[in-house]
């Protein structure tokens, strides 16, 4: 196999054409439409002015997420969640991977008491769909600080630093940055990123699917990740004037 040319036509190290419409949602206080090639995310961010229970007089806010998956963003439809009753273990694993990444770059205690709720709903899969949720939730979140910032309602941007995520993978026995469902469904080793903007890991999810994996193959995932997020970290700069 050529390691330079997928399937795709990209490089190994290419990412898929990523496009972002700020304010897709006229009501949330914050929102996107993130595009990873084919996988589709509306990302909205809904200030609240209580928070959970645990964190009630305590001066502190909270952010988190949640994180769904329309009937027919696949091949064949997927039965609503409500209608089933109960959320899998998929998207509950999924949505607290977004809430975490999305705290770890928030000063909660200069937020005030407030809950922001992150909401991620993929309207089309083609693989990635967690990290273009990550990476889209981050611009939605930080547009609604930013309003309550620009509003006087908060003292401070209480934001530290920015988050973009990604996935990579071995296929073919060829390390490949951001893999589509093909790539993802026949990856020997799948893993997913999440970094922040000087480089620092927040989260790896890395597995190996059909066979242990090497530190040197690691090690070359990490180096592609780093150049995806990069990329993405500098669009959200871009996109959000930062």
């Amino acid at each position: 196999m050529d390691l330079n040319i997928r399937r795709s036509l990209r490089k190994f190290d290419e990412l898929r054409k990523v496009e972002c419409e700020l304010n897709s949602s006229p009501y949330a206080e914050g929102s996107c439409f993130i595009k990873f090639g084919n996988t589709h995310v509306m990302c909205t961010a809904s200030v609240e002015t209580h928070v959970p229970p645990f964190l009630r007089n305590t001066g502190k806010g909270w952010v988190t997420a949640e994180y769904s998956m329309l009937p027919r963003s696949t091949h064949t439809r997927i039965q609503r969640e409500s209608s089933k009753g109960k959320v899998d273990g998929r998207t509950q694993e999924i949505q607290r991977l977004i809430g975490r990444s999305l705290r770890s770059v928030v000063e909660l205690d200069k937020l005030g008491e407030r809950q922001i709720i992150v909401d991620c709903d993929v309207i089309r899969a083609d693989g990635g769909t967690r990290t273009a949720a990550i990476t889209g939730g981050y611009i939605a979140l930080y547009l609604a600080i930013k309003g309550l910032y620009d509003k006087k309602i908060i003292r401070k941007l209480p934001i530290t630093s920015q988050v973009a995520a990604i996935s990579c993978g071995i296929v073919d026995g060829a390390p490949m940055l951001d893999l589509e469902y093909e790539e993802d469904s026949n990856a020997e080793v799948d893993g997913n990123f999440i970094m922040s903007a000087k480089g620092d890991l927040i989260e790896v999810q890395i597995t190996g699917e059909k066979r242990p994996f090497s530190k040197t193959e690691y090690e070359k995932l990490y180096e592609l990740a780093g150049i995806g997020t990069s990329t993405l970290i500098e669009l959200q700069k871009k996109l959000l004037n930062i």
